[in-house]
């Protein structure tokens, strides 16, 4: 029995010998590989590091210039980025896509400075050029104390460029060439080698494009359309006589008086709640020197502007401002801004308005009314649903009473009975579109008109008809 356990207990010692010893070197090899890989990267990087002492020598014997203080001023600038947060504020007042340019730019910037500052810098410490390798009157008297590698500022103007060129490209070449120089101002006052530069710059762009996994580039939404040659020019909107929904626009914001702004010589016309709208179209479109009618407000206005514009043979200037603006975005118009830019150059697009005569088995064909659209004319479930919606929705909010008026609408709703093409079919809704739709991915609903230029009507008859099985269900699943 003794024998036993002193066997045993040898044993078991050799074994806790035998574990520290691998213990103690798997910690000393893994050091030592570690060790040996970055003796490795510094022989390849040495090459970089001469060409880098190369480009700050010749840097630092340039002479003297002007623009010596002005690299200082504009590295200053951009440190925490503050020069293209007001580059940004700028953008935020111009067109939608400066605006969602903006958006994304400032969305990179925090991304390539946590990326650069908080990542990579910690991780690869470098030296930042000597102070000697420059003149004195050019090198920033504070100099910062982080790793050199890679340069944040570089990391942020590129960003911020890439950002809003994705969005705006004009506004982004415009940008290109100031985050150029302030990439090249922290090379030019010593406090960073050209490679930090060039890798920050790298960086920046980089995730600039990423910023397309959370903020999806909203592709081009226009419709094709012909040009309209014959478009008088309205500079400052004289010539134009608009009416304006004084409840359109953004919320605070009086829409009459910020197009009077934008368009001071324009005539413009007030509609408040229970005015007569087709009545206020006539009256502007009758003002003197009127050369173009004008609509401020959703698809519905714009629908009767078209029918008064095109029975006085006037150009309609069309400026969104309702919920969805279909209509708007088919043609290229999202925004005042681009409004002004139209009207004062006489810049137009031809597009084919629809018409529907409607009337009842009491007036027959011979009488009845003259209806106008520009997007779609609908029977069926939907109208009814809009109009419980717009009942609602000043108590309840719009979705909330959007959501409630659907449900109601498909447990009450009646099959209609349509002839198409001479066959007779029952549907539950019935969409007459102007121009053709196509299944797009590009919109929410799911369907997009293609083309405003094409005189055809598409009536939609891919809705569930009344013999499918749970044709309700499908009504909203789509």
């Amino acid at each position: 029995m003794l024998r036993g356990r002193r066997a045993r207990r040898a044993q078991a010692i050799a074994q806790a010998t035998v574990a520290v010893a691998v213990e103690a070197v798997v910690p000393r090899t893994v050091a030592a590989g570690a060790r040996a890989g970055l003796r490795r990267s510094r022989r390849t990087l040495r090459p970089v590091g001469r060409l880098d002492r190369r480009i700050t020598t010749a840097v630092g014997r340039l002479p003297s210039t002007p623009a010596d203080d002005a690299l200082l001023a504009l590295t200053r600038s951009a440190n925490h980025s503050w020069l293209w947060l007001a580059t940004a504020s700028v953008l935020a007042a111009g067109t939608r896509r400066t605006r969602r340019g903006a958006t994304r730019g400032v969305m990179a910037i925090g991304l390539a400075s946590l990326a650069a500052n908080i990542v990579l810098k910690p991780v690869f410490p470098r030296r930042r050029p000597a102070a000697d390798l420059l003149p004195v009157a050019r090198s920033l008297p504070d100099r910062p104390t982080s790793s050199s590698f890679p340069s944040g500022h570089s990391a942020s103007a590129m960003a911020f460029a890439v950002g809003v060129a994705l969005e705006s490209p004009r506004t982004g070449l415009v940008l290109a060439p100031l985050a150029a120089t302030v990439a090249y101002s922290r090379i030019h006052v010593g406090v960073h080698w050209t490679s930090d530069v060039a890798v920050g710059s790298a960086l920046g762009a980089g995730i600039a494009l990423l910023t397309q996994r959370w903020l999806p580039r909203r592709p081009i939404d226009e419709a094709i359309a012909r040009p309209y040659a014959n478009a008088p020019e309205l500079v400052d909107g004289e010539g134009l006589s608009m009416v304006v929904n004084s409840g359109s626009g953004r919320p605070g914001t009086d829409p009459v008086s910020e197009i009077a702004e934008r368009l001071p010589k324009a005539h413009l016309v007030r509609l408040d709640p229970g005015d007569d709208l087709v009545a206020l179209l006539k009256e502007a479109a009758g003002h003197p020197g009127t050369r173009a009618l004008g609509i401020a407000g959703g698809d519905g206005s714009v629908a009767a502007a078209a029918r008064i514009a095109e029975d006085l043979d006037l150009p309609l200037a069309v400026m969104p401002a309702g919920t969805l603006n279909h209509f708007g975005r088919d043609v290229g118009v999202y925004d005042l801004q681009e409004v002004v830019d139209a009207t004062g150059a006489g810049e137009a697009v031809a597009v084919d308005i629809a018409e529907l005569h409607a009337y009842s088995s009491s007036t027959g064909p011979d009488g009845g009314e003259r209806v106008v659209f520009v997007n779609t004319a609908s029977f069926g479930g939907y109208p009814e649903m809009v109009r419980m919606r717009e009942k609602w929705q000043d108590r309840w909010g719009k979705w909330p009473a959007a959501s409630a008026a659907l449900i109601l609408t498909l447990w009450h709703a009646r099959p209609l009975r349509c002839r198409i093409d001479g066959v007779e079919t029952p549907v539950w809704m019935l969409f007459v579109g102007n121009g053709p739709y196509a299944p797009s991915m590009r919109q929410r609903s799911g369907w997009a008109r293609h083309s405003v230029a094409i005189s055809a009507a598409d009536a939609a008859g891919n809705l569930p008809q009344r013999s499918c099985h749970f044709s309700r269900s499908r009504t909203i699943s789509g």
